[in-house]
């Protein structure tokens, strides 16, 4: 009853409003993600009929079938939790260091820092001077070069000097002094400890960039041992939907159905781990990006 003291008829009227545009919005982002899961085990003929709205015509699991019955599925699957895993943990080394050290006012040269980095947001060598790089330093087909060059996102570390600037009193780094801490004990026994939260956050954002890159791959991969999951993902839908060669209008539809089946199951296979991940570092999400008090 308290709620309602002071509401006027065009309050009513405006939180009516929102929710209605809330559902709306959630409808949206949400009918499309869902729509996915109902194609990949619908019949390929209802599909290309336009056929599936709400819930599939017929549970059909020949897509993923076709899919994991190719055994560079699982050689990519291995491939690309061991880039994703290697890689976020480079990332991770790099990038919180660098944003603590830059959010540090007595960091010598720090403007000189600053510009460094961020000039290279906005210019770089371009394609071919990349690859001769990777080709001098011999990293060609080499399951580093999915790892390596990928070590620092200007971006993120901005972020996380963000988080230090916002969440970390200068006090606090004065009384660790006082006791005697340097730099790094300083930064190993009280930064680290109280970082879960952009820590968190920071592994999300680089291990779903891990998990879904296939440029460089594409580029600098050319053994198929060594191929990610989103590159042999890529194969089996091309192959699938481009086969030619003495084939009737019949045996293309047939192909047609199937690659379209295949599409839908392919971007639950890629998606599914991450999304899975997601909700065990969603909870650090809030004070990872938000400025809050510090305890």
């Amino acid at each position: 009853m308290k709620n309602n003291i002071g509401r006027t008829k065009g309050d009513k009227v405006f939180n009516v409003f929102v929710y209605v545009i809330m559902i709306l919005l959630a409808i949206i982002i949400l009918y499309p993600l869902w729509f996915v899961i109902i194609a990949s085990v619908s019949s390929p003929d209802a599909i290309l009929n336009g056929e599936v709205w709400l819930l599939p015509d017929v549970v059909d699991f020949s897509g993923f079938k076709r899919i994991f019955a190719d055994k560079q599925i699982w050689i990519g699957y291995r491939n690309t939790i061991l880039y994703t895993f290697f890689g976020t943990l480079l990332n991770i080394i790099l990038t919180i260091p660098a944003g603590y050290a830059l959010s540090r006012k007595e960091l010598p040269y720090k403007k000189a820092f600053m510009w460094f980095f961020i000039i290279t947001m906005f210019f770089g060598g371009g394609l071919i001077p990349f690859y001769v790089l990777i080709d001098k330093l011999g990293l060609i087909d080499n399951p580093l070069v999915l790892i390596i060059p990928q070590g620092l996102s200007v971006w993120n570390m901005f972020m996380v000097k963000a988080y230090y600037e916002s969440n970390i009193p200068g006090e606090l780094i004065e009384a660790a002094e006082i006791d005697g801490a340097g730099h790094f004990r300083t930064f190993s026994n009280i930064i680290l400890p109280i970082s879960k939260p952009i820590i968190a956050v920071m592994i999300l954002f680089y291990a779903v960039g891990r998990w879904n890159s296939y440029f460089d791959a594409m580029l600098f991969i050319h053994s198929e041992n060594l191929y990610p999951l989103q590159i042999i993902l890529r194969n089996i839908l091309i192959v699938n939907d481009n086969q030619s060669g003495g084939i009737t209008g019949e045996d293309i539809y047939e192909r047609l159905k199937l690659a379209n089946q295949i599409k839908y199951g392919i971007i639950i296979v890629s998606s599914l781990p991450i999304i899975l991940i997601y909700p065990f570092i969603q909870k650090y999400f809030e004070d990872g990006f938000l400025v809050g008090s510090f305890k």
